[in-house]
């Protein structure tokens, strides 16, 4: 099969941004082992993914089923949290560019939610927002064959895993595979490729930042939808990667450092 390169272009500005990200990781290198911070981080990083999607639990409450403990909050989005919990526990043991992990991972993440998770699409999908819709997913006929180039590219591609793993957030979210799960799905398999370039990344909560910019993050997909290319996209999640990084080094207690 001949790997077509999904389009893009890297420009001054993301290269600049892409320094920038190494200096914050130079400056955290020697991740904290503190293990409270790291549970802080992880409550952030789920809280934050399924918030997006219109979950109303609060960090709270995520930090109570975490610990197995009752809460009292619609059941869908109690399931939600448990399947998220579980996936962001196993996620450092997926190979990112496996088609057999990707659709593991959408059955932990939405088992319970869908009738047939950890399956690609058989219909067709609309991405909805105001009342208007955004974007029409492929054909569900070409979604096996598309995932498929997306994934031989990724295991293949030479590219800084920076700019790979943003092209592969937004490639996901334009093909739409599943019949629902594909943002927390893109967000957590872009985590996995970074956190396999740098394990910090698995302590890194990028997902509460692109909650608190939810709006430019749609915006981002929209305007690379609109330009025929991921490069809009690129910057914008470079420019969530950098303030999350540069926050990490900068709260990251240096004695618990080793």
């Amino acid at each position: 099969m001949k790997i077509e390169k999904p389009p893009y272009t890297i420009t001054p500005d993301i290269l600049f941004r892409i320094e920038e990200i190494g200096e914050a990781i130079g400056r955290a290198t020697g991740i904290s082992q503190d293990l409270r911070l790291r549970r802080i981080n992880r409550i952030l990083t789920i809280r934050g993914s399924l918030a997006i999607e219109g979950n109303i639990l609060s960090e709270e409450q995520v930090s109570t089923i975490l610990d197995g403990k009752p809460v009292i909050a619609p059941p869908r989005d109690i399931q939600e949290a448990r399947n998220a919990i579980k996936a962001y526990d196993q996620y450092p043991q997926w190979n990112p560019a496996s088609e057999a992990d990707l659709l593991r991972a959408h059955e932990i993440l939405m088992i319970g939610l869908l009738d047939a998770p950890g399956q690609y699409r058989r219909k067709d999908i609309g991405v909805m927002g105001g009342g208007e819709v955004h974007h029409i997913g492929p054909p569900p006929m070409r979604v096996p064959q598309l995932m498929a180039n997306l994934l031989a590219w990724l295991s293949s591609t030479d590219e800084h895993p920076l700019i790979a793993s943003s092209v592969f957030h937004y490639e996901f979210e334009f093909i739409h595979p599943f019949e629902d799960g594909n943002g927390r799905m893109g967000r957590l398999w872009q985590t996995l490729i970074l956190t396999r370039w740098k394990p910090l990344f698995a302590h890194i909560p990028v997902e509460s930042l692109v909650h608190a910019r939810q709006g430019d993050y749609y915006k981002a997909i929209r305007k690379s939808s609109s330009e025929g290319e991921s490069t809009p996209f690129i910057a914008f999640m470079l420019e969530i990667i950098l303030t999350a990084t540069t926050t990490f080094a900068r709260h990251c207690p240096q004695d618990s450092w080793k």
